[in-house]
């Protein structure tokens, strides 16, 4: 049975058929032409492609997975029983576990700069890792590690420099000058951050309150956005994972409200939650709850 196919021009008035921009501007007319082939089925989505072509498609995906607009297959983890990948093979590989907020960083950053199809995740499981991990990438058998040029890097916060700098995408970090300073003592102050909204576990979580405070007071320099350094950059990124923790977990477990009092941190959550890049990397409020639960159990 025969089957149709669409054939796609386009005739523009500045007499220029070789070069179609991107997005078509209104002086190019398209035009449609249904053409026969016998003995042949051709799907919608598959028919959808060849009229856009094939140079074309390229373009639209790799703009959408720069936008975080494409939600990638994710693999399953790997265990004790998985056999390791072929190392230093040329390919890039982020090693990572779906549940971990520092390997989670690292994953944000990969989103934001388009590398989807450039670093390659591998999943462990986190309670059953394989032995090659500890063996032969990450002694401390920690994540995240990256596997990049016959080479595995460690450390969240190196990491998403790292990336940032080594990788094509946008830029994540502050050229300007005060900018940059500030970024670098927030960055530092991460690991600070978290240990005192750790020790509130024990406490009332209102010991977390002076934390948040930093964070409501930082949020406050720039008035050119939302973000710590007014623009989106890896300050949000080095803080985002654990914020997305600590909130529904104080709420539930202390019955503290982290936005409460906070407007900036409040809009900061909110422009965070619209960020396609970094929602991909999202676990659910309640299995982060029913984790920290378990983690630190001797503590509540």
């Amino acid at each position: 049975m025969a089957s149709l196919k669409l054939k796609v021009s386009y005739r523009c008035s500045n007499n220029n058929t070789n070069s179609i921009p991107f997005s078509l501007s209104s002086f190019c007319k398209k035009e449609v032409t249904q053409i026969r082939f016998p003995n042949t089925t051709i799907s919608p989505p598959k028919l959808h492609l060849q009229a856009l072509g094939n140079a074309r498609a390229k373009v639209l995906f790799s703009a959408k997975i720069a936008a975080g607009t494409v939600n990638e297959v994710l693999p399953p983890p790997l265990d004790s029983t998985s056999e390791p990948p072929q190392f230093f093979d040329g390919t890039t590989r982020l090693y990572i576990s779906y549940t971990c907020p520092f390997a989670q960083r690292v994953w944000i950053t990969r989103n934001c700069k388009g590398l989807q199809a450039k670093i390659k995740l591998v999943i462990l499981d986190r309670e059953n890792r394989p032995a090659w991990y500890k063996e032969k990438i990450n002694s401390a058998d920690k994540v995240p590690s990256l596997e990049h040029n016959n080479e595995f890097k460690e450390e969240s916060l190196d990491l998403i420099k790292y990336i940032d700098s080594h990788f094509e995408g946008p830029s994540l970090f502050p050229h300007d000058p005060d900018k940059k300073e500030f970024a670098e003592e927030l960055l530092s102050y991460t690991d600070k951050f978290n240990k005192a909204v750790f020790s509130s576990f024990e406490r009332d979580g209102n010991v977390a309150g002076a934390a948040f405070d930093y964070i409501e007071t930082a949020l406050s320099k720039f008035g050119d956005g939302p973000f710590f350094l007014g623009q989106f950059s890896l300050v949000d990124i080095a803080y985002a994972p654990f914020i997305e923790r600590f909130q529904p977990f104080l709420l539930d477990v202390k019955k503290y409200d982290i936005i409460a009092g906070r407007p900036k941190l409040e809009a900061w959550i909110k422009e965070m939650d619209k960020n396609d890049a970094y929602k991909q990397t999202r676990r659910e409020p309640k299995e982060l709850v029913e984790i920290y639960k378990k983690r630190f159990s001797t503590l509540l």
